[in-house]
């Protein structure tokens, strides 16, 4: 897939037909691909004119009838099963050292199999169809163990010389511009290399962690240090499990902060599981896109719950770890000025004459409002309501 600005160029006129007469010039593999740049943008929170009647056209179009690698009864689905406690659904450059977009399966798989290993990859999908079709799930993850052994010990030997991780990084430039695709193919080899002790780390979770305190984090702590020992590198893809169980998933980070028994972030940085409090800054970025999707979708009462969880992180951490002069700190800093400047940019866009908005503003009530932007939102409502009284009673 070429570069962004001509997808933005191609939304920009936003000429429904000249957009439809355009798309059946593409072949089906190309729009599919089309399709999944222009996802991919979207979980960036980039913002393109006009693209979301293609979107839907394009979701249409390859919803029943398109590649879908990922159905149930799919030898693919089959393949990336170890991948799935750790899969996210944000765009590639999104993800964190333990997290795997799902949008980069398309690009990984048509990499694999036209590409790298196609004969072999023909082989696997052909008897994988067979089992699938009679429902023996046993046989279908047996060949598809055999299939990711190949895939493994294929990718192992590529992408140990510079020439080979070129190719490879070619080869899924091919399919998609994301250039952090690669990284989440790097992570896809160590998932697999290590996908039995991850499993079995997942199965002795609880599915759900109210709270992580006492005997729940010593637990946690337990079964991640047993990991450890095993497979380190399979750390940061156990955090991600960890935060997907969690209640409250900013807790992860007390995996860090508790043992630490202190709140110096020179302290907490040298815990063995430090890198949660990363991860649990990337929460709240993670939450400033949704929060702005709500906005601009008049979903206000989701937007005040997801800006409560983003004060939340924030108090949690600014008690946890003496911030002041850290790159953590510096970043909590930069990532709630981003969210100011989110809650600004949707507050000037709102007509002063927008009545039907009130009803919506009026109930978005916050005391913990991001420097009072909440309270700027909530506001401005009530000055609308106000000149519609007016109006009404001349």
């Amino acid at each position: 897939m070429r570069g962004n600005e001509q997808i933005r160029r191609m939304t920009a006129a936003g000429n429904s037909e000249h957009l439809a007469e355009f798309l059946q010039q593409l072949t089906p593999h190309v729009r599919a691909r089309l399709l999944a740049e222009l996802e991919r943008l979207h979980l960036l929170g980039e913002d393109i004119p006009h693209s979301e009647s293609l979107i839907a056209a394009l979701r249409a179009e390859f919803r029943n009838t398109g590649p879908n690698h990922y159905r149930a009864g799919n030898p693919s689905r089959f393949f990336f099963e170890p991948l799935e406690p750790v899969l996210v659904n944000g765009a590639p450059e999104r993800t964190n050292s333990g997290q795997i977009a799902r949008g980069s399966l398309g690009p990984i798989w048509s990499l694999i199999t036209e590409k790298l290993l196609p004969s072999m990859a023909d082989g696997y999908v052909e008897s994988a169809r067979k089992v699938i079709a009679v429902n023996n799930q046993a046989e279908a993850r047996r060949l598809a163990e055999a299939f990711q052994n190949k895939v493994v010990t294929y990718l192992d030997g590529v992408l140990t010389t510079d020439e080979g991780r070129a190719t490879v990084r070619g080869g899924i430039e091919f399919y998609t511009s994301s250039h952090a695709t690669f990284d989440d193919l790097q992570k896809m080899l160590r998932v697999m290399h290590g996908r039995h002790e991850l499993a079995e780390f997942a199965r002795a979770l609880p599915t759900k962690i109210t709270g992580l305190e006492g005997d729940h984090l010593a637990r946690m702590l337990d079964l991640l240090n047993a990991l450890r020992a095993r497979r380190a590198e399979m750390i940061p893809f156990a955090l991600v499990v960890i935060g997907s169980r969690l209640d409250r998933p900013w807790q992860l980070m007390h995996l860090a902060t508790r043992p630490a028994a202190s709140r110096a972030a020179d302290r907490i940085a040298a815990m063995p599981y430090s890198a949660a409090v990363s991860m649990v800054l990337d929460q709240i970025d993670d939450r400033r896109l949704m929060l702005v999707d709500a906005l601009k979708h008049n979903r206000i009462p989701h937007a005040k719950e997801i800006l409560a969880e983003i004060h939340e992180i924030d108090a949690a951490m600014r008690k946890s770890i003496a911030l002041d002069g850290t790159d953590w700190g510096k970043r909590l800093q930069e990532l709630m000025a981003a969210v100011d400047a989110s809650l600004d940019a949707e507050i000037d866009s709102i007509p002063s004459d927008h009545q039907h908005l009130v009803h919506v503003l009026e109930t978005f009530r916050l005391h913990k409002s991001s420097h009072g932007r909440l309270g700027q939102l909530v506001g401005k409502g009530r000055d609308v309501l106000t000149g519609w009284w007016h109006a009404a009673s001349v």
